[in-house]
């Protein structure tokens, strides 16, 4: 199983301080995370896309250009493109030209995101939420296969054999399907033979045991070989020197940023009690000291009939830029050898 973290990017205010970290400073400490995470032996790093205010990561191609250029031997990825709301000539163009950059370390991961705010922005109808996606990831696959592309759709010009630019040093760029808990997703993902990313973002990991085995059973009946079909989790977590460190640590953040959602969505405010039971043996978040972080993502795995990668996304409004760097070292020196060695 394979190991890494996420980021949103989150803007920070000092907890100890009150102090807001400006953008500036916020994206330096970001590549020092990420140089860490790479020294210490972590196997990815990815960026997120959102186009909100809390957030910095808007342009995560730009961001992880930087990052290629600070790493050697960590993979780099989103987490995820919003394809829906891009062009796919352009989001290749941009992956195969940081694949160049990175020596063919980069993961490009899709999906349709968890807020809707790129619609609006960009242009879009959330009525085609669907449909867009759908089309959008067929011509970035035919992109992926040939150079020349001849291709028309609904929601962009058709191409009449023009070449896409540059190619990647990876031959295929390796393309992750980002999904949440919608069946279709799944099935699409294994009929197309794409690995999968699971956004676990409550509940418990184990009730997407059905889920899986059902993007299995779809890639399977398509012909596709088992190795091929690649799954991975994207999961709320933190590690810290205990349990309750961890909690007490990551909690006033969760708070804020839960708070904030649940008054957009009209979902019940976030207590205490609630983060306790999402933090627990069976819950979403991987929380805690290395021991109990490293065996709930080999509880998990084992629920899901195997998973090849998991990333923890640590982003917080209210974690101090030293706690987050200590829990990325956690999470290299101290869990990935416990997984490796079960």
């Amino acid at each position: 199983m394979q190991l890494g973290v996420d980021s949103f990017v989150s803007a920070v205010t000092d907890p100890s301080t009150g102090r807001v970290i400006g953008p500036a400073e916020r994206m330096e400490h970001l590549l020092e995370e990420i140089a860490l995470a790479d020294q210490v032996g972590l196997h990815s790093f990815g960026i997120g896309e959102h186009h909100r205010r809390e957030y910095y990561d808007s342009a995560p191609p730009v961001i992880l250009a930087a990052a290629a250029a600070r790493t050697s031997r960590i993979r780099l990825g989103s987490a995820v493109a919003v394809l829906s709301a891009a062009d796919p000539v352009r989001v290749f163009q941009q992956f195969a030209t940081l694949d160049l950059i990175a020596k063919g370390r980069i993961d490009l991961v899709v999906g349709r995101g968890s807020f809707t705010e790129a619609f609006p922005l960009f242009g879009l109808s959330l009525a085609d939420y669907d449909s867009l996606f759908e089309e959008k990831l067929d011509l970035l696959l035919r992109i992926r296969e040939s150079e020349q592309i001849t291709w028309s759709g609904r929601h962009r010009p058709a191409l009449t054999g023009q070449g896409v630019y540059p190619r990647p040093l990876q031959d295929p760029l390796p393309i992750w399907v980002g999904v949440g808990g919608t069946p279709e997703s799944f099935v699409r993902a294994g009929l197309l033979g794409l690995p999968l990313m699971v956004a676990v973002i409550g509940g418990e990991p184990r009730q997407f045991a059905p889920l899986v085995d059902l993007y299995r059973r779809a890639g399977a009946q398509a012909g596709h070989a088992p190795e091929q079909l690649k799954v991975g989790l994207h999961v709320f977590g933190f590690v810290a020197e205990s349990t309750q460190l961890a909690a007490d640590t990551i909690y006033p953040g969760w708070h804020e940023m839960f708070t904030t959602v649940s008054r957009e969505r009209g979902f019940a405010p976030p207590t205490r009690a609630r983060f306790d039971a999402t933090s627990g043996p069976n819950g979403a978040f991987f929380m805690g000291d290395p021991d109990t972080v490293a065996d709930k993502l080999l509880r998990v795995s084992e629920q899901l009939g195997g998973v090849d990668r998991i990333s923890l996304q640590m982003t917080n409004p209210r974690l101090a830029h030293t706690d987050l760097l200590r829990g990325i070292e956690l999470l290299g020196t101290e869990v990935v050898p416990r997984v490796a060695s079960a």
